[in-house]
């Protein structure tokens, strides 16, 4: 006889567990009355084993009597009365019924089942899913063949109270175990026990799988947008492709539509974002609005690698009036770009187009149309020494037309001899950068051909020094690492080169120790100077990383007279003094600091500070300043700095509120740049979030890029979220995605190694 019985369905909801509600606070206790045994049982035993306090065997029926257990393998069934008829084929067990096996467990008044067809039905059940917060009661709950159910006057929750915060009660749920989704008609939720809406047929998923439906509108308020209504949709379109479509009306700017799919393959991953709004109210004319963003990365084979990233927008303001998930408001530039590439042990080569466009900015940056590279690596090419060659041949366009477009060519072999041992290493380094350029300049003030050759010495060392030391009472190991670099590059005249890829970069304490001082090839500054570095590290007893401390300066031996052409020659000894401080103060203080000054005028070229008290994820305190000078000028020609406080925090006001705000001022302007106030109510079946921003627009059709304009055009609203869990979610509100609201995500302040 074969046991009627086979459940094998998993109900699962979407949601994932913030921290103001712990997942082992949140599972659904299963009442211990209705547990069948304690024991663990052999699954994989096929043989039905009936234990009972009386039995009575007949030529066609058999029945069971008081504390009746049926097993078979993980399968278990407890009830007071069953019935066999093995000529009919059929299954019956009434009184305290209990069916349970690893994936659920069901009590009901009776059960009728047909062997034959493995098919049963459970009148008044309810039912658990274990390990999970599914559970709910049904009239009727049938099995058939497949391990599908059918429940007929069903309610359904994830609350894992016997009194659910929120409740849905449907006419049918039809689940499927194969598909493990299921369907629900006629189904209305309830909240508090207050019917809020009314479904004629919903869907929701079943296990972990993505399933197909409408996930949890947005409504906010903003000055900028006015009522904002957001409902995305779901579609799951195979295992590995799938879309999400969002439709999004703005009463002061119309109706907005998203769309944005994913695909999953053996060659590669990637996204195709369409974003349109046909008529925007709030610009004149009422324009079109639009963007197009595809980006996609992979390998062919073990030695091919491509990538491809591509975003064009209707306007330089996209980015400024609508949130998109493909880039942030606060970047000012596009980057396009393809590469495909081959890797071996020794060498590689590339072909890479590339299109930066910068929003607002009326010069267009040069266009990569192509590079091809190749670099080769060779250790130990003649005993210690290591050799390295990389050539690159890039052509470089712009979209404008009789402008300047040129061809380069760098070539650059390099030889190095490495020491390296525990107390410390030195390096010496020899090279040699040949450039040939063709230029095609209308305007006849560049020259056609160009070559460069420049020799490049490059020694550097490093001492590693340690020793144990004690601090109020605490054991530290301190590790002091001195260093130097002379770099040697003599001076070429480079003035007949334009610039196509090239800029300053910043001097920070691990810039100081680069070999270059500007990005890209069409700079190489002449070099005679020697920079001197000193780090410290303290490591305590469990050999973590407590705090590190960097300082070091550029001496020039003689001035660099390679310039970008806007800048001075340089007339200095010496460069800014960089220091980076990383601190963990305690168990709970964190610090990170970092500053560039110049000892020669006194004055600070860049500062910035985090400070954060952090007891837990979710509990914390940050403070920060950033200072940057000389970044424009005013419509008054005064210069434009960016100094700038703030504050941001999160803590629980109770286990399950919890509030989040940021604060960042311009002390310059004496004026807030962003605020953020957030408080969010989380339990462990639904939560609800309230949220007010303000923050400063940025408009570049109002911006001369000569000058730099004060402006008091501030965005400001309300937004609300509201989440059932289990029910169409992405999953709950969290501090995580709270903390990266606005113009400033938070960093932390602290990157010491473990």
């Amino acid at each position: 006889m074969r046991f009627p019985l086979t459940l094998a369905v998993c109900v699962t909801s979407s949601a994932v567990w913030a921290d103001s509600a712990p997942q082992d606070q949140c599972l659904v206790k299963i009442p211990d009355q209705v547990r069948v045994s304690e024991q663990p049982l052999d699954e994989t035993d096929p043989a039905i084993r009936v234990q009972a306090d009386r039995s009575d065997a007949q030529t066609d029926a058999a029945r069971f009597e008081g504390n009746v257990r049926l097993t078979q393998g993980a399968r278990r069934i407890r009830t007071e009365s069953a019935e066999v008829r093995q000529l009919e084929g059929t299954f019956s067990a009434t009184g305290g019924l209990v069916y349970e096996d690893p994936s659920v467990v069901i009590s009901a008044d009776s059960l009728n089942a047909d062997v034959d067809d493995n098919q049963a039905r459970l009148d008044k059940a309810q039912y658990w899913l274990n390990g999970q917060q599914v559970h709910g009661t049904a009239e009727s709950l049938q099995i058939d063949g497949e391990d599908s159910l059918l429940l007929t006057g069903a309610t359904f929750t994830t609350c894992p109270q016997d009194d659910p915060d929120w409740l849905l009660e449907a006419k049918t749920i039809a689940i499927d175990a194969e598909e493990e989704w299921g369907q629900i008609w006629n189904a209305k939720v309830k909240i508090f026990d207050v019917p809020v809406f009314y479904v004629p047929y919903m869907t929701v998923p079943v296990s972990d799988k993505r399933k197909t439906g409408f996930l949890f509108p947005n409504i906010s308020t903003s000055s900028k947008n006015g009522i904002d209504l957001a409902a995305p949709f779901y579609w799951n379109i195979a295992p590995n492709y799938d879309m999400t479509l969002t439709t999004q009306y703005m009463s002061a700017r119309g109706l907005f539509l998203q769309t944005e799919g994913r695909y999953l393959q053996d060659w590669g991953a990637g996204r195709v974002n369409l974003e349109y709004i046909g008529s925007d109210r709030l610009v004149d004319d009422a324009p079109e609005r639009w963007l197009l963003h595809f980006d996609h990365g992979g390998k062919l084979d073990e030695n091919w690698r491509l990538y491809g990233n591509y975003t064009k927008v209707s306007d330089d303001n996209y980015f400024n009036d609508f949130s998109s998930s493909v880039q942030a408001s606060t970047d000012n530039q596009i980057s396009r770009e393809g590469e495909a590439s081959y890797y071996t042990d020794n060498w590689n080569a590339a072909i890479r187009v590339q299109d930066i466009e910068v929003l607002g900015d009326s010069e267009k940056p040069f266009q990569v149309m192509p590079s091809l590279s190749l670099n080769y690596h060779q250790p130990d090419l003649y005993g210690p020494v290591d050799f390295a060659f990389s050539t690159e041949l890039t052509h470089f366009a712009h979209k404008r037309d009789n402008h300047l477009t040129a061809t380069r060519w760098h070539v650059e072999p390099t030889l190095t001899l490495p020491y390296q041992a525990p107390a410390g290493s030195l390096t010496s380094e020899l090279k040699l950068m040949q450039t040939f350029y063709e230029q095609r300049d209308p305007n006849d003030q560049l020259e056609d051909f160009v070559s460069r050759t420049l020799p490049q010495f490059r020694l550097h060392g490093q001492v590693n020094l340690e020793r144990d030391m004690t601090y109020r009472g605490d054991r530290y190991l301190q590790v002091l690492e001195p260093q130097f670099q002379y770099l040697y590059i003599p001076y070429e005249d480079q003035s007949d080169i334009g610039l196509y890829d090239t800029a300053l970069l910043q001097e920070d304490y691990y810039g100081l120790f680069r070999d270059r001082r500007y990005s890209g090839l069409d700079r190489i500054s002449d070099a005679n100077q020697l920079t001197l570095g000193l780090a410290t590290r303290f490591l305590d007893d469990g050999n973590r990383e407590r705090a590190q401390i960097s300082l070091g300066q550029i001496f020039f031996f003689s001035d660099p007279r390679v310039t970008l052409g806007e800048e001075e020659t340089m007339n200095r000894s010496n460069s800014a003094l960089a220091a980076d401080l990383q601190l963990q103060a305690s168990d709970h203080w964190f610090l990170r600091g970092g500053i560039q000054f110049d000892t020669e005028s006194g004055h600070t070229n860049k500062s910035e500070l985090l400070l954060d008290y952090r007891l837990s994820d979710n509990r914390l305190l940050q403070f920060s300043h950033r200072y940057v000078p000389d970044l424009g000028t005013d419509v008054e020609g005064n210069s434009i700095d960016i100094n700038q406080a703030g504050v941001r925090a999160s803590w629980p006001l109770t286990d399950e509120i919890y509030f989040v705000g940021n604060w960042y001022y311009d002390l310059n302007l004496d004026r807030s740049v962003e605020n953020y106030a957030g408080v969010q109510y989380e339990s462990c079946c639904w939560a609800i979030r309230l949220a007010y921003h303000r923050h400063l627009n940025t408009n570049y059709d109002d911006v001369d890029f000569t000058t730099i304009n004060p402006r008091d055009d501030f965005d400001s609203g309300v937004s609300l979220k509201f989440v059932l869990k289990g029910l169409g979610s992405t999953g709950p509100l969290g501090v995580t995605d709270m903390l990266n609201e606005g113009l400033f995500n938070y960093r932390k302040p602290y990157y010491l190694r473990n």
